[in-house]
């Protein structure tokens, strides 16, 4: 529950880190970009006003002409390596040039717009790209005045090497941004997993019969889910007790009943003790299942080399006349979810129902082929079984008493409880000439 939990918070904060370093932060990116080159923009523009007013400024109306300084206050106009440039005409007539455009080849081209209203806009001229203001102004006086076009020109490459150097600039930054933000994102997820981490540890714990609640301190934000699991403990195990109760009553109750009947005459009759027989067999059976921890919600892990060891050494035991070989092939690792008791009682029954029908060889294997995943298998020698019977075998509610000796009731308690921990068990025909019986626990599906 909780790893899916925390792998479904992972995924969300690798989309959320995907996200600001490949979405946002080139957003921002591109933002900043924008808003400074629009920046640069109003900057030549109110730059190019203010060389053109200091122009107007210094203008002289000389009879029917114009006539202005050679040198003028603003440097820039007067460098002959600027990228700035300004031009006064009278008509369609070139009347003035400042010193910077003394090899400009260009004849700029404008609109006969009215006087004092400017013009602020990206020209080409000769494959090369310019911002240009233009002005149209009155010189004079009331008795004699002339109209004077201004033209202030600013290269756009000055624009775009200042857009350059500050782009470089602004990468290298995103670059340590992206890493620290990174850094702090990684470091934050991490802090925020620790409750969750913490949780799965103590729910492990659980499982493994380690401790009996969830005791850590936990965020706000799980409080409930500790709260909620604890209550589901505590529930599962007042309901298993008051289970064990009532069935060990229930026990008692009726074997006593049967213990008196079957010594009565009513049972001196061959068929009515087959049937006592098979109601007592049928109570054992039933309850077996309903004692079993297989349906609780929580388990142990239970270690499978121990149980089995004791098994084989019990039935060497009952079956010493036979002088039975057990072959046993079990890591100390293997670890079954579950009751060590239901355990126990599956690997009794098969083991035992082998001894019964081999000749003198049992063979069992114990692995997990992959993770979270148990896999048994036990083969003997005898007659094995007929393949037409073997599905009848494993069907829940069939009279399995009347197969052959080796396979017999017990068999419905391990198929009920191979069923109830969400297991699969076959039946095959195994290479020493008897059954194999093959179990598969997944224990994913009991998570």
């Amino acid at each position: 529950m909780v790893n899916s939990s925390q792998i479904s918070l992972k995924i969300r904060q690798g989309f959320i880190l995907v996200f600001v370093l490949i979405v946002a932060l080139p957003a921002l990116f591109f933002s900043v970009g924008r808003a400074y080159y629009t920046t640069l923009v109003e900057t030549t523009e109110k730059t190019l006003e203010a060389h053109l007013y200091s122009l107007i400024s210094e203008v002289e109306f000389v009879g029917s002409g114009i006539e202005m300084p050679r040198s003028i206050l603003a440097p820039e106009l007067n460098r002959l390596n600027s990228d700035t440039y300004a031009l006064v005409y009278q008509g369609q007539t070139l009347v003035w040039y400042s010193e910077s455009a003394v090899n400009l080849s260009i004849t700029p081209q404008f609109s006969q717009s009215q006087a004092g209203a400017s013009e602020f806009t990206k020209v080409e001229y000769n494959d090369e790209l310019y911002w240009q203001l233009s002005l149209t102004v009155i010189l004079g006086n009331a008795e004699q005045s002339q109209q004077a076009r201004f033209v202030l020109l600013k290269k756009n490459d000055a624009l775009m090497a200042l857009m350059s150097g500050f782009r470089n600039t602004l990468v290298n930054w995103m670059l340590v941004m992206g890493v620290v933000i990174a850094g702090l994102m990684a470091f934050g997820f991490v802090w925020n997993a620790r409750p969750l981490q913490r949780l799965d540890k103590e729910i492990k714990e659980i499982e493994a019969g380690e401790r009996n609640q969830i005791t850590g301190l936990y965020p706000v934000e799980l409080l409930t889910i500790k709260s909620d699991l604890n209550l589901l403990l505590e529930s599962q195990k007042r309901q298993k007790e008051r289970y064990r109760s009532s069935l060990s009553d229930l026990a008692h109750a009726l074997k006593t009943p049967l213990a008196v009947i079957k010594s009565s005459p009513l049972a001196t009759d061959a068929d009515a003790q087959e049937q006592l027989d098979r109601i007592n067999v049928m109570i054992e059976h039933q309850l077996k299942r309903a004692a079993t921890g297989a349906s609780d919600t929580w388990k142990k892990q239970t270690m499978v080399a121990p149980v089995l060891n004791s098994i084989l050494n019990a039935m060497g035991k009952v079956y010493h006349d036979k002088h039975i070989q057990f072959s046993s092939d079990c890591s100390e690792k293997v670890a079954f979810l579950g009751d060590k008791t239901d355990l126990m009682e599956i690997l009794g029954n098969i083991i035992d129902n082998a001894c019964k029908a081999c000749r003198n060889q049992v063979d069992i294997k114990v692995s997990a082929p992959k993770k979270r995943v148990l896999l048994i298998t036990i083969a003997d020698d005898g007659p094995g079984i007929p393949e037409h019977q073997r599905s009848d075998l494993l069907t829940r509610g069939t009279r399995l008493d009347t197969y052959e000796a080796g396979h017999g009731v017990g068999m419905a308690i391990v198929s009920d409880l191979v069923e109830s921990y969400h297991g699969k068990m076959t039946i095959d025909s195994a290479e020493l000439g008897g059954a194999k019986f093959t179990i598969e626990f997944n224990h994913e599906k009991n998570s």
